[in-house]
């Protein structure tokens, strides 16, 4: 039986190596600028980076995949077709990209250019993902966190690309590439900038005995003494709905937590799943050694029919708290 291939992230080259050596089949990263969609201060790679990145990964048999995975601002395709010349030119593995013009660039320019197409294209139907591979010979799409397993299985069946998905850390519950809410907040949007609940406009602060986080000015949530604090992302934020009276705030999206479908790898190996994703580029390289060393030893474990109930990933998780998320509850 052939094992999942598992994807690792990169914000730094620290963390590269950490992936790496902690045991990832493959590393994603991106140039440190609006193409990639975790365009956060003193994360992601020079061209320099990356060139190094590439020798240290293939040296170690590692693959090294660069997310470009924004969509272009009109009338500025510049610093987009030039991400994807020079991801090509340092001989990266692949290209993980999103909007349907860079595609096309991409497929003209780099023909022998590996194309993913990334979770902020949503693709999530049989006839989208089938659009992509005929129109730009996409090879792999990483799949939205919103489908069940089921629904996975159903469309692996009905297509004849390979399919990756996201098992470990911060759970978007949106349809990816469409969400407008951080864009609401903090007037950066995730899709065009590449700044989702950016850290500039985060704030936390003591309000009596209780926690405040707050986003672009926004109270997102307040956590009593007893609860750990999680990120301000307003799609995890407590709120008050309707006309306030009656039940106080409450989680009207999803709570702050993790998600985590290491229980679920004879289920996605079923459902003929290729590839297993940790998310995660903006943690540092002791967090992302500790995660993809868990899920090496889970992936061994389960290619040699083992349990994998005694890894803990507790420590690892936001809020305390992890999940499966969508692959197992249907969540619309």
């Amino acid at each position: 039986m052939d094992n999942f291939e598992l994807i690792c992230p990169a914000g730094t080259p620290a963390a590269l190596r950490a992936a790496v050596d902690a045991g990832a089949d493959a590393v994603y990263l991106g140039f440190r600028d609006e193409t990639n969609a975790r365009n956060f201060p003193g994360l992601n790679f020079t061209r320099q980076d990356v060139a190094d990145a590439v020798d240290y990964a293939h040296a170690r048999r590692v693959e090294v995949y660069v997310a470009i995975n924004t969509y272009p601002q009109a009338g500025n395709l510049g610093p987009w077709q030039k991400a994807v010349d020079d991801a090509a030119r340092l001989k990266v593995d692949a290209v993980i990209l999103a909007d349907p013009g860079l595609l096309a660039y991409a497929a003209k320019r780099h023909p022998d250019l590996r194309l993913h197409l990334s979770v902020q294209a949503s693709a999530a139907n049989v006839e989208a993902i089938r659009l992509y591979r005929d129109a730009f010979g996409v090879r792999r799409v990483v799949l939205p966190r919103v489908l069940t397993v089921p629904e996975i299985a159903k469309l692996n069946a009905e297509i004849d690309i390979e399919t990756e998905v996201f098992v470990f850390g911060g759970l978007c519950p949106m349809a990816e590439g469409r969400c407008s809410l951080s864009s609401y907040a903090t007037g950066l949007s995730p899709n065009k900038q590449g700044v989702c609940s950016p850290a500039n406009h985060v704030r936390y602060e003591q309000r009596g005995g209780a926690l405040a986080s707050t986003l672009g000015g926004f109270t997102i949530n307040v956590f009593g003494e007893a609860e750990q604090a999680g990120y301000p992302t307003l799609c995890k934020g407590r709120f008050v709905a309707g006309d306030g009276v009656g039940e106080g705030p409450a989680y009207l999206f999803e709570e702050p937590t993790s998600l985590n479908a290491m229980d679920l790898l004879p289920e996605l190996k079923a459902a003929g799943v290729r590839a297993l994703k940790i998310e995660g580029r903006q943690r540092g390289k002791a967090y992302i050694a500790a995660v993809v060393r868990a899920y090496r030893e889970a992936l061994e474990s389960f290619a040699a029919g083992r349990p994998v109930s005694h890894i803990d990933l507790q420590a690892m998780v936001e809020g305390g708290t992890q999940t499966t998320g969508a692959y197992t509850r249907g969540w619309r």
